[in-house]
């Protein structure tokens, strides 16, 4: 099933479906996508980071879950498939797909979906509009970066912090120098360096094509990431989707934040769901370059407006007395575009 999930699209498969073996399940998803090339021409990637995704979706057997998510990164223009984040937008695809394909049945109005994102352990539950007891993905519920409104598919996240690099804060500062620029290094669902993009020469209200073509900037910023990755407990990240690089400036349409992300070699035409949380979170962190320029709510339920180049994202973040996050929720829309059999 070829879907959109937030703002991402991908094929969604079951995981029965698929080769067990991953060298040769990756080698099939390169060629139903068209990797490596540029274009993606021989494949059904859109040529682009943003739609070359896969969804890989079973039933669980961990008591508590209803289905297990394996979110799969197919470079474009290079024959790599990896598993080393997660992806918030293509998540919302899942519950409806689940459903679909009769992995969880469906109630009447609305069916919650308790996934298990298996890239990190993480849990998610989805809420999915299901009126007679069938999926619908028409509503008024409206996402930038999507045209249209569809049904609303709220995401809680819970146990998201230090998902992957072992901590919220791997290095325990709020800011590290790395490369002469402060940068706070974050995992709370998304691995990120957030850096204030006046450190790095940039204003952080530039578009996407702009950013794509300052080969001096990216050339800089990768630095700082190939720096922080063995920091972050990533390791070498020369060949990996992780971390991301978010740029944040002050926000400019009444927001908390505006950030342009990398994902990571390529400007982000909005930005994914748990780096934002990531993000949102480090304006929560005194003393983060994120925190300097952010303007945050008071009171332990904070709704934070991450100002991204086709619009917002809100994140819902709730404390603790410390002023730890405890939780954290999103707003997402889904839609199925076909189904059938790719060959390959």
């Amino acid at each position: 099933m070829w879907m959109r999930g937030g703002t991402s699209k991908g094929g969604y498969f079951l995981g029965d479906d698929l080769p067990a073996d991953p060298a040769a399940r990756d080698a099939l998803l390169l060629r139903i996508m068209g990797s490596p090339d540029p274009r993606q021409i021989d494949g059904l990637g859109g040529a682009d980071p943003l739609t070359s995704k896969v969804a890989i979706v079973s039933r669980s057997v961990r008591a508590g879950t209803d289905v297990d998510y394996l979110f799969l990164q197919v470079f474009v223009d290079q024959a790599i498939v990896t598993d080393a984040q997660n992806c918030g937008n293509i998540l919302a695809g899942v519950g409806p797909f689940a459903i679909e394909r009769g992995l969880v049945p469906a109630t009447t109005p609305e069916t919650r979906v308790a996934i298990r994102m298996v890239n990190t352990g993480q849990t998610a539950i989805a809420t999915v509009q299901t009126p007679g007891g069938r999926v619908t993905y028409q509503g008024t519920a409206r996402i930038d970066g999507v045209p249209g409104t569809a049904a609303p598919i709220p995401l809680d996240f819970t146990g998201t912090a230090g998902s992957s690099c072992g901590a919220l804060l791997p290095t325990g500062n709020a800011a590290d120098v790395i490369e002469g620029v402060a940068c706070t290094l974050i995992d709370n669902g998304m691995p990120c360096i957030v850096l204030a993009a006046a450190d790095v020469g940039a204003t952080g209200y530039e578009d996407r094509e702009t950013l794509d073509a300052d080969t001096a900037l990216k050339a800089r910023i990768e630095a700082i990431r190939l720096t922080a990755g063995p920091r972050m407990n990533l390791g070498d990240v020369s060949a990996k989707s992780v971390p991301k690089i978010m740029l944040v400036a002050p926000p400019r349409h009444g927001g908390t934040v505006t950030v342009r992300s990398f994902i990571p070699h390529r400007a982000h035409a909005s930005v994914g769901v748990l780096g934002a949380v990531s993000v949102a979170t480090a304006c929560l962190l005194p003393g983060s370059p994120a925190a300097r320029v952010a303007r945050v709510p008071p009171g332990a339920r904070k709704t934070l407006s991450v100002e991204h180049p086709t619009g917002e994202t809100t994140c819902v973040l709730e404390t603790d007395a410390a002023g730890t996050v405890t939780s954290a929720a999103m707003l997402r829309t889904a839609r199925k575009l076909f189904e059938g059999v790719v060959f390959a």
